[in-house]
């Protein structure tokens, strides 16, 4: 993949300023516009891959640039930055042409996994198996097999898999796999993520293999590279 063109459209510079240079450490070519009206400028110059968007921005609203950007038939992938939680919110920043949405506050850990997955998706023909370490998932016949062995699971347990699979190195959040496994109908209040990924463990685990989920304190799970 060449090196990823960024637009980074937030209107409150310190936290600009740190996605900056967090997305630059990881390769990204980004450039930075503070309003609505900036973020057209520089987009017309450049033609970002990807743009990362601020809602409430001074001038201009960020619905308003991003319909704009859909309505002159713009596909570039847009991943939506907000405070505005509630789920009339996001699913108006979805239906405008968002293909993702992030809550601030939000762990810059997972605003890279999201830029990543959205990188994947348009940017690259990805390989319908998934390989890390001695673990194998076929994501259209849904097998899993470790160390040769096949692995049955549940496909909600698949679809946790897959996640920690494809996000491999990089902590996923509590809220990316209610987000993906989930959705509305989840209860925050359970410890169903818990059952869930402790069953996980226990299936694609064996005696004498190092376990590939980890727990990290207060962020979520993390898939060891192996």
């Amino acid at each position: 993949m060449h090196c990823l063109s960024l637009l980074l459209v937030e209107d409150e510079a310190a936290l600009a300023h740190s996605l900056l240079r967090g997305l630059t450490e990881e390769g990204f070519a980004v450039d930075w516009a503070p309003s609505a009206e900036a973020a057209e400028g520089e987009f017309a110059r450049k033609g970002h891959d990807l743009i990362v968007l601020d809602l409430r921005l001074p001038g201009r609203d960020g619905l308003d640039f991003l319909r704009d950007l859909r309505g002159r038939g713009s596909a570039v992938p847009v991943i939506v930055l907000t405070a505005r939680g509630s789920v009339e919110e996001r699913v108006t920043g979805l239906d405008s042409g968002a293909d993702d949405y992030l809550v601030k506050p939000f762990a810059f850990a997972e605003l890279l996994a999201r830029i990543k997955a959205l990188a994947r998706r348009h940017f690259v023909s990805p390989s319908p198996v998934l390989k890390v370490a001695d673990l194998e998932m076929d994501t259209i016949r849904r097998k899993v097999w470790r160390a040769g062995r096949e692995l049955s699971l549940s496909p909600k347990e698949t679809i946790l898999l897959e996640l920690l699979m494809r996000n491999a190195g990089q902590v996923v959040t509590r809220d990316m796999i209610v987000e993906v496994a989930w959705g509305a109908d989840f209860n925050e209040f359970t410890n169903l993520i818990e059952v869930f990924v402790n069953r996980l463990r226990q299936k694609i685990d064996y005696a004498g293999s190092e376990s590939l989920i980890v727990t990290v304190r207060g962020a979520g799970y993390l898939m060891r590279r192996g």
